[in-house]
Order: C-alpha cells, then structure tokens, then sequence
C-alpha cells in the first residue's frame, strides 16, 4: 500500500492524497492551489497521476482548497463516485458552480485584455466550465457521520465530524489485502474546540497510519474573551470615526459564524447601532444551506433567537442581491460593515469595497481568517502601505484589525495536541500536512516532543509505502 502526497506537502493549499492498493487508487482530496503568482499556473499543469485510473475519492470538506479541482479531474477522465457527507455535498453545489463561474470570467477578462493576438492566445484556458462542474456533481454521494461505508473491495470508511465548516470531516479508512487490515486516518482540517455553531471535533483513539493537518501547528489562538474586545474594539472605534468595516470573509463557515458572533454581541449589548451587509451571493446561499442543516450545530447555535430566520430576525442585517446593489455599497460613506468574499482577498467582491475603503484612514478592514502567502489579505496582515489591486497603487490608510485567532475555523497548537493525544497507543507513522513548511515542521517536533512518536513532513509528490 502506497501514499503519494501530491498536495499540501508543506504547504497551506492544495489538499490531493492518492492511495493505492495492489488493486484499488483512489484519492483523498482533489484541491485546487490558492495565494501566490504560481498557483494560477499549477492548477493548470496535467494531474501527476492519470485521472482514469482513480476509483473514487473521499472528500474531507468543501473548501476549495480541498475540492477545487474536482471538475478538472472529471474532465480529464475520472468516471468513479465522489464520496462525502450530505451538508458537503449541498456546499459543492454553490461553491463549484461559482469556481467555474470565476475560471470563465478571468479567462475572458485576460483574452478581453491581452495586447496583441499572440498574447491572447498564451492565456489560459478556464480550468473547467459551469457545465464541467455540473456534470462533476453528478458523481457526487451522499453519506451521514458515523456510518460506514465500503466505496470498493476491501475497503471500509467512515465519516467523522471534523468541527471546521458544515459537513467537514476526518476519514477513517480500513485497507485490507489478503489477511492483513491498515486502518489509515485523515484529519483532513480540524476545528478548534469550544467554538459556536459547529460542534467539537470528533475523538478518535486509534489508527496505524495518521494524516494531520498543520496550518496553525506552531501558534496559539487568542482565545475568545481576547477575539471580541478585538472585534468590539474596531467596530466601535470605525464607526466612531465616520468610516466602514470591511470584514474579508470565506463564504462557507466564517461569514456565517461572523453574523452569530454580530448577533450575540448585540443581543448582549455590547455592540450598537449596527447595519451589517453580506455582499456575497455565494455566502447568501451558503448562509441558506447552513439553516437547512441545523442539526449538526451545537446547542448554543441552535438557542440563539433569530439564527433560524437570518435576515428577517435580525434587523440590521441585509444581503445584497443584485451586482447593483453591491456597487451601490461603495457610495456608502460611514456606518456599513460590509462582508464580502473572498476571505483571502484574493477575488470577488471583496476587491470593490477594499479599493473604496482602503484609503480612508477613518475606515478599518477587520481580518478573520488565515491568510495564505502571497495573497492581498497576507500583505495587509504584514503591514503593506501600498497594494495593487486591478492593475493599480491602492494606498493602505485604513486600519488594519485581526481578529482570526479566535475565530479561526483551524485548531491551534494546544487543540492538535490535544486531539492526538487521545490515541491510545503510538500509530505506526504520522504524516504532518496542510501547513506552511514551518508551521509543519514545528508541529511534527511538537508532536515528538508531547508524544514521542514517529512523524515525518512529506515532500511535494513524495511516496511513502504503508
């Protein structure tokens, strides 16, 4: 039995994990690289391994970094069944959709820009279409937590609530070849504990083989008391001065988190006054599949009043409708906090407002999630003075306000520790991905450090036999 790592191999993006048997391949993960002047041109390059030859792929969650080449895969051959939990399933119905609607859409802007003939023809083609999405999700099946499954012949599986975003999950497998079964687990992205909304990730107490995400493996999340005098703070303190927040949000988990976090402060009267504008459609409608999946939330989430009618009990809450609308936002002046995506900065609407927002040192751009290296979100974080965005110099007088830490769907260091350490005996090996090269490192000697175990950081394409 054969693990290639063929993404998120000291890296943060890119999740791609193929599994061989002696007769079965199949993939765990098929995501697409985000953040950095490369990641556009690698997302282009030939699958390493031959599409037609996978059997099926297990999906850890909905996230593009983990799903985002998965209409790529179809079109380049794959035939098999994409397995995930039913909440991920719904999530990849918008999410694909509206990847392949910005593939389309930055394809045609290039070709509608580029100088000369020739340069038109060096632009990329779009990844995949709307129509090679649609035809992806119709290998799509659906599965419930907790209930196994058998995907191919001497193969089992099972679903586990993560505690990242709706329907996230960590993947138990069990390989057998004559008389010998490996049981191989997948953290895929494991959520802080003690978070609202989504419930705490699932323990699991044994494995031979451990895959574990690493993107926040060498630091310590502000905890929640800390997040929200952050968040009060630049909320207060932008309206106060005249001005607008401008809140950089993944659609999928942390606008909708953002809201509760809006919704409870104000209940408690802590916040005032506010006017809050979710200008994503894709966060509109992923705020819609949240209310249809409420069963999977945490008992706080499920009692807090209004959560259940989103924009109807919630007064000061508005979501944009219409690409008008959403223009309509960069003439308001003071007293918007608007949420848009992307949560990295790195397309969508959140660019709009950014470019009106971002020079007005009375306003404030309030971070709540990792930012990627090389993304327009990162270089806000390290402190840029200038920004390009659409070609031109955008000066950077607004402030800047983290808040990530506590709201971070990625558990911390303390929390990844914590997790392991319900193993009741050492695996075999443990494989740290999903992190920065440092953040891996420092967490596979974190892991030696508490538990004593064998653990490697895997190389981009590197092979390891089980």
């Amino acid at each position: 039995m054969k693990i290639t790592f063929h993404g998120a191999a000291q890296e943060v993006t890119g999740s791609c994990f193929l599994v061989e048997t002696e007769s079965t391949r199949f993939l765990v993960d098929c995501g697409m690289y985000q953040g950095g002047r490369q990641a556009s041109t690698r997302n282009h390059e030939p699958f390493a391994f031959d599409a037609k030859s996978i059997d099926f792929v297990l999906l850890t969650h909905a996230h593009i970094d983990h799903s985002g080449l998965l209409p790529k895969l179809t079109k380049a051959g794959f035939a098999g069944t994409i397995h995930c939990t039913s909440a991920t399933a719904d999530l990849l119905q918008v999410m694909l959709l509206d990847s392949a609607h910005i593939q389309e859409n930055d394809a045609e802007r290039a070709k509608r820009y580029a100088k000369s003939r020739r340069a038109r023809q060096a632009v990329n083609e779009p990844l995949y279409t709307q129509i090679d999405a649609q035809n992806m999700l119709k290998q799509v099946r659906l599965h419930d937590y907790d209930r196994e499954i058998t995907p191919d012949t001497g193969i089992r599986c099972q679903f586990r609530d993560a505690g990242h975003i709706l329907g996230s999950a960590i993947i138990e497998i069990w390989l057998t070849e004559g008389t010998k079964t490996i049981k191989i687990v997948f953290s895929g992205d494991l959520g802080q504990p003690g978070r609202p909304i989504i419930c705490d990730p699932t323990i699991i107490d044994e494995t031979d083989i451990l895959v574990i995400e690493s993107t926040y493996g060498n630091r310590v999340h502000k905890d929640m008391t800390a997040t929200e005098a952050e968040l009060i703070t630049a909320i207060e303190e932008t309206l106060k001065n005249g001005g607008n927040v401008i809140v950089p949000a993944f659609a999928v988990g942390r606008t909708q988190e953002v809201l509760y976090h809006l919704h409870r402060l104000s209940r408690l009267g802590r916040l005032h006054h506010l006017k809050v504008f979710v200008d994503s459609p894709m966060a509109t409608e992923v705020t819609r599949i949240t209310q249809n999946h409420m069963d999977l939330f945490d008992v706080a989430a499920r009692d807090l009043a209004g959560w259940h009618n989103l924009g109807k009990d919630i007064p000061f809450l508005y979501f944009t409708e219409s690409v008008a609308e959403s223009k309509g936002l960069n003439q308001v002046r003071s007293g918007a906090i608007i949420i848009s995506a992307s949560g990295m900065c790195t397309a969508g609407r959140i660019k709009h407002h950014l470019v009106h927002n971002l020079p007005r040192e009375e306003c404030s751009v309030l971070i709540t999630g990792f930012q990627a290296e090389g993304t327009l979100g990162r270089r806000l974080i390290d402190g840029a003075k200038r920004v390009r965005i659409f070609g031109d110099e955008i000066p950077v007088r607004a402030s800047i306000y983290s808040a990530g830490g506590g709201l971070s769907a990625h558990a911390d260091l303390p929390a990844l520790l914590a997790w392991t350490g319900h193993f009741q005996r050492p695996p075999q090996h443990t494989f740290v991905v999903h992190g920065e090269q440092t953040a891996a490192t420092d967490f596979a000697e974190s892991l030696r450090q508490a538990h004593g175990w064998q653990v490697s950081v895997p190389e981009p394409g590197q092979e390891v036999m089980v």
